[in-house]
């Protein structure tokens, strides 16, 4: 079974900040560092190195080839990736305060210039039941979740960044879900979700896709998993927070791992919690996401 990740490839620039900067204001950053990053080269990287088959389709510019290379080490197929001329690679300029939260501004480049003919390239190498893993960092996403639907592939969605082109996409045809709170809320679009949180939350998403697995993050408060039988509650395991950059990219990542090694939901749960918190206790996105051996011999 192949999992084949359609998604971004970014270079993330770090500003280390006393707080998070205001309208009018301008501040001196203490430090920037310059990392690898975009959901969904995170998300490759931690199936990667969870030890899954995972090939990672998207673009990047000339600037971009430390990403392939980055990729590539963590056991990741990279010849689907198209190197472009004519764009930069996308990018995003995060600020990290000093309490290890933090802000992001994207840049899409090249992550922006995806063709309908790669996508139907890239999909010919894949069969029913290998799995497709979108984010919303990309354009084309409801054309490749279209054709990935025809091949009779198995959909993971996570929704983020959320913004309309989400409520765009054909959700009816998504087989998991993986979310946090917000997300679900703006997916159900309905003034009453607000209200309505955690396991109850899932409900209510399921409800309007009875075809799908609901994972939805909670933050400090872990996971919650939902489908037509099953509810299982995830605790998050308490460490330091250094950078909180790409703990829910290692979550789906060990998360999707799990599924296909076999552990179950719930193991595959604990899995994802377990890298996620590795991740969330290291500076940077990509640099910070755990090797499974190392997920392995967590003690918390």
């Amino acid at each position: 079974m192949k999992v084949l990740n359609f998604g971004s490839l970014n270079i993330d620039y770090v500003y280390c900040l006393d707080h998070f900067v205001q309208k009018g204001e301008t501040i001196s950053s203490q430090s920037m560092h310059t990392f690898s990053g975009g959901k969904g080269l995170n998300q490759s990287i931690a199936m990667g190195r969870a030890g899954i088959t995972t090939y990672h389709a998207g673009a990047v510019g000339k600037d971009g080839d430390f990403l392939i290379e980055l990729l590539q080490k963590a056991g990741v197929h990279t010849e689907l990736i198209r190197e472009l001329s004519q764009v930069r690679t996308g990018n995003a300029i995060i600020q990290k305060d000093k309490n290890g939260e933090n802000c992001i501004i994207l840049y899409g480049g090249a992550n922006q210039e995806i063709t309908k003919e790669q996508v139907d390239e890239t999909l010919e190498c894949f069969e029913p039941g290998d799995y497709l893993v979108l984010q919303n960092e990309i354009n084309e996403g409801s054309y490749i979740m279209e054709q990935a639907h025809k091949k009779g592939m198995v959909i993971v969605l996570n929704p983020s960044p959320m913004d309309d082109r989400v409520l765009e996409m054909p959700l009816e045809y998504v087989n998991y879900f993986i979310l946090n709170e917000v997300e679900a809320g703006q997916i159900l679009n309905d003034s009453a979700s607000g209200e309505v949180q955690g396991e109850a939350l899932a409900k209510r998403l399921r409800e309007k896709f009875p075809g799908a697995k609901i994972v939805l993050t909670l933050g400090e408060k872990g996971s919650v998993f939902v489908d037509d039988k099953t509810v299982i509650q995830q605790q998050a395991y308490r460490v330091e927070t250094v950078d909180t950059t790409a703990a829910g990219d290692t979550f789906t990542g060990y998360f999707i791992a799990g599924l296909i090694q076999g552990l179950g939901v719930g193991g595959a749960m604990d899995q994802g919690a377990k890298a996620s918190a590795i991740a969330v206790s290291s500076l940077g996105a990509a640099p910070s996401i755990p090797m499974l051996e190392q997920v392995k011999q967590a003690v918390f």
